[in-house]
């Protein structure tokens, strides 16, 4: 039995080494594409989902796993210790619900420790704080310590997300009509930064790979002038653009200074908004 379990929502990528670790359990999203309901599990067919994504008339939208999904959880789990983490809860009301799960639980129960946390991020984010619990539990610290240290960590994880498809940003309202419209027909692509859990746009290039060097010059400066306090690992997820993936790595690793690097396919709900081409990218 693990002493503890890691809880996030599919909005976490995780590397290979954790996807069927005891200690790791993702809740999925459920996604509605012109009707049809699709729950975002492991093993979910990414290339048949961008496929559904560009041929929808209407609105994909996303929709959070519900209190019950996390209590279920929490009620099966032989752990003492439990850790969530959430998708940024500007984007989603996933927070709030693991939140309520928490009290649900809490109010009949107490075997457990619950700590739930809001990663002002999505997707690497999600899975930089999920690997951050495992090595801290794995130190043997006490809980509250962890959940100190991973607060902590959450305020300095940076999130660059750059995409080659604006649409379901746009019909979600997350861009207006006109900013897509002028992206998409002069090939600009903003520069999209994670801040206090929202995303802006701070520069816009012409083409992809401007935009890529935009990031990466972006990553080399701030990282630069941490000086030994670079952080250890950087994630790299993309939807469909593996080469895009390793070439914004291996520029980064000519002129950064991380001592890990990861690359992992974007989940279905990342790809239901990063769309085919888009990329995300966390340390």
């Amino acid at each position: 039995m693990a002493e503890y379990l890691i809880i996030a929502d599919s909005s976490c990528e995780l590397p290979n080494e954790y996807i069927d670790d005891e200690r790791f359990s993702l809740v999925p999203f459920n996604m509605d594409i012109d009707g049809e309901q699709i729950k975002d599990v492991k093993g979910i067919d990414i290339l048949e989902l961008l496929r559904k994504i560009a041929a929808c008339k209407t609105c994909p939208r996303s929709s959070c796993p519900s209190p019950d999904n996390f209590v279920r959880l929490f009620e099966a789990a032989e752990s003492k210790r439990i850790y969530v983490v959430t998708i940024s809860s500007h984007l989603s009301g996933c927070f709030n619900s693991a939140n309520i799960a928490k009290m649900m639980y809490e109010e009949e129960h107490d075997d457990k420790q619950i700590f739930v946390i809001d990663s002002l991020s999505a997707s690497g984010g999600e899975s930089l704080l999920a690997i951050k619990a495992y090595e801290l539990e794995e130190q043997g610290l006490p809980f509250e310590t962890i959940c100190d240290n991973l607060t902590e960590y959450r305020n300095n994880i940076t999130t660059y997300v750059v995409l080659d498809n604006l649409e379901t940003f746009r019909k979600n309202g997350r861009i207006s009509r006109v900013d897509a419209i002028i992206a998409s027909s002069l090939r600009i692509k903003p520069l999209l930064q994670g801040v206090k859990g929202e995303l802006e746009a701070v520069e816009k290039a012409i083409g992809l790979r401007k935009a890529w060097n935009a990031m990466t010059n972006r990553i080399i400066r701030e990282t630069t002038k941490l000086g030994d306090n670079v952080p250890k690992r950087i994630i790299i997820t993309h939807c469909n653009n593996l080469a895009g993936a390793e070439r914004i790595r291996d520029t980064l690793k000519a002129n950064a200074n991380f001592k890990e690097y990861i690359i992992m396919q974007t989940s279905g709900l990342s790809s239901l908004y990063a769309n085919d081409g888009g990329i995300i990218v966390t340390y």
